[in-house]
């Protein structure tokens, strides 16, 4: 990796078990890396040298799971590499930008899948990449038949119309409480009305 190359990660939301950690510990190792890790009641932090740089990763406890966050910047190809098999294996959410050059690519990862990636290059911005939505012919064809939203219309206007009659007949008697009660059974109609409409 050349001095100008980085690789910064964003956003990060990854999950992880204690024996996660320490499988990534013992993997960290085994690729040769320094490190030392430490923990307390909220954090486990496990930092990496690389070179100059020290690299500390940042766990946060959530009961008896950890949550990796913070920022990171990340100059060295390997740990770079392993950054990213980590994201894909514990199916995590992130941003990856990587600097190269003049030229910046942007990578949006979610459950460890990447679905969209731009190049900058000054101030111009090209999609290179974007995952569609899985939609088949099937569902599209079902959802242009279904009559769901129309049958649940007529059935709203027939409950509205028998609440309308209900509250007629509480005002009619004087009974304060019945009508409140019909008036607040209106207003959900009412509004279940008004999404089917949209």
């Amino acid at each position: 990796m050349n001095r100008s190359d980085e690789v910064e990660y964003r956003n990060l939301e990854l999950r992880f078990d204690r024996r996660q950690i320490q499988n990534l510990i013992r993997d960290l190792i085994q690729e040769g890396y320094s490190l030392y890790w430490s923990e307390n009641e909220t954090l486990f932090i496990v930092s990496i040298r690389t070179g100059r740089k020290l690299v500390k990763l940042r766990f946060q406890r959530l009961q008896d799971r950890f949550k990796l966050v913070g920022d990171y910047t990340i100059r060295d190809e390997k740990l770079s590499e392993f950054m990213e098999r980590m994201i894909g294996h514990v199916r995590g959410h992130a941003v990856v930008r990587r600097c190269k050059d003049r030229q910046v690519l942007v990578e949006n990862i979610m459950f460890g899948e990447r679905i969209r990636l731009v190049e900058i290059c000054g101030p111009e911005q090209r999609v290179l990449y974007q995952k569609r939505p899985v939609i088949t012919l099937e569902e599209m064809v079902q959802a242009f038949t279904s009559t769901q939203a129309e049958e649940r219309m007529g059935e709203l206007r027939l409950e509205i119309d028998y609440a309308l009659t209900e509250l007629h007949d509480a005002m009619r008697m004087n009974d304060a409480e019945k009508a409140e009660e019909c008036k607040k059974g209106l207003e959900l109609l009412r509004r279940e009305m008004i999404q089917l409409e949209w």
